[in-house]
Formats: structure tokens, sequence, C-alpha cells
């Protein structure tokens, strides 16, 4: 494909769009850096909560009386609150200017923390989840917008390789350290955490970037659209939550949601491509780079997610590992995560980022089918191995396809750009972890059936391991359990094979991408 400068594109405002571009609101020196830590820790905050209370729903069912099930909804609530604000920032930003909304969603984030956290009912901590979810939405696409407002362009791929340090962390963290909390002091202090953060994080965004605020526009709000959207991820997300348990498209419920799904997004779709001021302005995808960025975005990130997800399942099911010790397998991802984020940051202006994601997503291929043949004997040293090399490959991966999806629009259209990338970030999290974990439990029963009907002389061998024929029933569980065992290896050995072929073709297809040319891949002024 042709090559594209970062000032390339003409300036083509759209009703949904705030040019984020303007030399005046720049930061330099040590400033520069507070303000992109307090920006990378808000977008942190919020993605840190998308995970953080996984582990501690049954204490949260126990505590306010309610069966696990119901305080699953403690996850939705804020997942599909965040994802229906996700693409709403351009249009807030515009409308209300992007260091206000930025500095009230810390703020809202921070009180609706406590409020979570102070519940007496599972209906209260859904309600103050959702309204946490709906400030935490805006902040993850805000704080990649300001820090394009305010970084120099000699200081952007920096500035944006400490912001993307965080979404790599940010999954992985999450579970260990709520695990920690929860068995600690309690789950409500996952909660307590945000507030002094949130704090500090506002306090240091108006102080620095108030004077740095985007200009305002009132246009006239698409309540339409803004329905429709949240119809469409609603329906999709609950369909997604309760499917597996609710056995897929063989219940009602499922079903509607999956027809109230599509008919939402296709009249979202057209009602934003003709409504005058759409709430979401989806011409961006007229780019092809960034179409193609977008969908290659959704897959690895998804496949990311799906792993976090994945491996703490398989080492409590099948290893015998406690959720504690699962966490810090997992949590080795953001070892070399840390240290590459800079080194990538750097490398930015000298190599070409498709050549760092090809390189990236080429590690991160080779470490998933490396968990393809994973068996029940592996030691910790082997399990964290391919841990090592995702925190290698993913900010490898991640930097460029964050700096190429707002490169290749139009500057005005730069906070349309990020926010939506952002969204399917986000909902791609919620696609993977539904598809990849239902799958490996649908492949695990069929696996066991294969291989149940594949035993010889089951008696005698239950009586060997029952230690004798009249110890059967000993022999029979012990059998059962190997036979599950040796099911869940099996269906998590192919789900990594077929989620690693995903990734070798992704990684094939950054060539397509446009090469950004020019010192820094983000945008720059007129």
């Amino acid at each position: 494909m042709s090559s594209v400068t970062v000032s390339e594109a003409s300036d083509t405002s759209g009703p949904a769009s705030f040019d984020v571009a303007d030399p005046k609101a720049q930061i330099h020196g040590p400033m520069l850096f507070v303000a992109v830590g307090v920006l990378a820790m808000t977008n942190f905050m919020a993605l840190l909560d998308m995970t953080i209370v996984n582990v501690s729903v049954p204490h949260i069912a126990g505590s306010l009386a309610a069966a696990p099930h119901e305080a699953t909804w403690a996850i939705t609530s804020y997942a599909v609150a965040e994802a229906v604000m996700v693409p709403l920032t351009s249009w807030l930003g515009r409308r209300f200017g992007a260091v206000r909304v930025h500095f009230l969603c810390v703020l809202g984030f921070g009180l609706f923390s406590a409020c979570c956290g102070l519940s007496s009912s599972l209906t209260m901590l859904v309600i103050f989840r959702t309204l946490q979810g709906m400030c935490g939405g805006p902040l993850m696409p805000m704080s990649q917008i300001l820090l394009l407002r305010i970084a120099p362009k000699h200081s952007r791929n920096q500035a944006l390789g400490m912001w993307a340090m965080t979404v790599v962390l940010a999954p992985v963290v999450g579970p260990i350290l709520g695990g920690a909390i929860t068995d600690g002091p309690g789950w409500p202090w996952a909660f307590y955490i945000n507030v002094p953060i949130a704090l500090i994080c506002a306090f240091f965004c108006w102080r620095l970037l108030a004077s740095r605020e985007t200009e305002t526009a009132k246009t006239p709000v698409d309540y339409v659209g803004f329905a429709l959207l949240a119809l469409w991820i609603c329906a999709i997300q609950v369909m997604l939550d309760n499917g597996h348990d609710q056995d897929w498209f063989s219940s009602p419920m499922i079903v509607g949601l999956l027809v109230a799904a599509i008919i939402g997004f296709i009249s979202f779709v057209i009602w934003e491509a003709t409504d005058d001021h759409p709430v979401v302005d989806l011409r961006v995808f007229l780019s092809p780079g960034y179409a193609l960025a977008s969908l290659i975005m959704v897959f690895i990130f998804g496949a990311f997610f799906a792993s976090i997800v994945l491996i703490p399942l398989w080492l409590q099911s099948n290893l015998g590992y406690t959720a504690t010790w699962a966490g810090y397998v997992v949590a080795f991802n953001g070892v070399f995560g840390v240290v590459m984020s800079p080194i990538v940051a750097a490398l930015m202006s000298r190599v070409d980022p498709r050549a760092l994601m090809f390189t990236g997503l080429s590690v991160i291929a080779t470490a998933t089918l490396y968990r393809a043949t994973f068996t029940p004997g592996m030691s910790f040293l082997q399990l964290i191995l391919p841990q090592f090399a995702y925190g290698f490959g993913m900010p490898m991966f991640f930097i460029p396809i964050m700096n190429i999806s707002v490169a290749v629009v139009p500057p005005a259209q730069t906070s349309t750009a990020a926010s939506l990338v952002n969204f399917m970030r986000s909902m791609s999290a919620a696609f993977a972890t539904a598809i990849v974990t239902s799958m490996w439990y649908d492949q695990s029963s069929l696996d066991r059936a294969q291989l149940v009907g594949r035993l010889h002389h089951a008696g005698s061998a239950m009586a060997a391991l029952g230690g004798s024929s009249h110890n059967a029933q000993r022999g029979l569980m012990i059998l059962d359990n190997m036979v599950d065992n040796q099911s869940v290896m099996l269906a998590t050995n192919q789900t990594f094979m077929y989620v690693g072929v995903v990734v070798v073709l992704l990684a094939a297809s950054v060539w397509l991408l446009p090469r950004i040319q020019g010192p820094s891949a983000a945008p720059t002024g007129h």
C-alpha cells in the first residue's frame, strides 16, 4: 500500500470530531512527563476496573446475599456502560471540551468507586457500577486524545509508549490485585483504592490542562443514534455474558438478544451514516488504513485478553493452582511489557512500524503455538516462558498500531479515530473472552466423550486403580478424574492452536497497512 506522511490529509471537520492538533496546547520539559503520567494513570485506572472485580464475585455474592451468577452483573454492568460511552467521547469532547470532560469523568469515577464500596445490596452495587462505567468509558480514548494534544511532535511516540504500557499491564494486574485485596481487607477496597488516585489525577489534570481546553460547539444531540448504540451494545454484551449458561442458541432469550443486536446494529449504522449530526462519525472507516488497523487490533487484542482469562482457568481446573498462583503466572506478561514499551516508542522514529508489528506478532504467534504443546506436567518456569514472550511482543504490536490508527486519518478525525479504536478494543475483549471460553468448555466435553469411547478394558483398569477388585468405585473416580484432566488439556492445546493460526495470518497482514513516514506517527497540525 502507499505511504502516508504524518501531515497528510486535509482538514475535513466532521460533525462529531474536533482537531486535537494545536501547537499552543503543547507542554514541554518535566511538566510534560507529569502530564503524560497523569493521563496514563487515568487510563490505567479505568482499564484496571474491567478485571479487578472478576475474582471477587463469590465474595460479593456472599456479602450481599446474592447468587454467584447474579453477582456477575457487577462486572457486566460496568462493561456495558463503559462500552456505550467510549464511542461518545469524540462528541462529548467537541460539545463540552476535552479537558472538562476528562476532569469530570475522573472525579465521577472516584465518587462512584466509593459508592460501589459502600453498597449494601446488589442492586445498589449494579447501579453504581453502571455510573462508574459511564465515567470510565471516556477516560481511555480521552486520555489518548489529550496526550496527542499536549505532546510535541518529537515526544509523541514516547508519550504514547507510556500510555500504551498501561493498556498491556492493567488486564494483568487487575486479577492479581483484586485477589490480594479480596483475601485481605475485603472486596470493597477494590473500589476504595480508586478514590485517592482519582483525586490526585483530577487535581493535576485541571492544573496542567485547563488552559489547554479544546474549542466547543453546540451541536444537536443525536438521541436516536445514542439509543440505537446502547441497544445493540447492551444486547450483545448480555448475550455473550449469559450465552454459555443458557446453552447459547437453544435458549429463546439468547436468540432474541442476537436478533435485537443485529437489528440495532444495522439501524445504528444506517442512521449514523445519514444523520447530519451523528453521535459517532462512521466516516472514519472510509480510510482503508484505519479500517484494516482496526480489524487487526480487534483480533490481536481479543486473543491477548482471552489468553489472560483462559490460562488461569486451565491452571486452576487442571493443574491445581490456586487463584493467587494462577495470577502470578499471568503477571509475567507485564515484566517485558514495562521494559519494551519505552524501547518500542524510541524505535518508532527509526524503524518501519510495520516491521515492529510483524516482529511482535511473530513472537506472540510462536508463544501461542508453544502453548498448544502444554502438558499436565508443565513446570512453573515452562509456564511463564510464553508469558515473557507475550510481554515482549505486545508492546511491539500495540504501540505502532495505535499510532497508525490515528495517523492515517485527517487531523480533524483524530478524536473519532481514537474513540472508535478504543471502543473496538474493549468490545473485542468481551467478544473473545466469551467465544474462547465457550469453545474451550465445549471442546473439553467433546474430547471427554471421545476419550471415553476409546477406553479399553476399563473394568480391569478401575480395579487396578482402586487397589483391588472390591474397590472399583474408587478406581472409577480416579479414572474419571484422569479422563477429565486429559480432555481439558486437549481442549486447551486445541484452543491455543486455533488462536495461534489466527495470529500468524494477522502477522502477515500488517504489511498491507500504509507505511507511516516522518519522525512521529501521530498527526501534526495543519
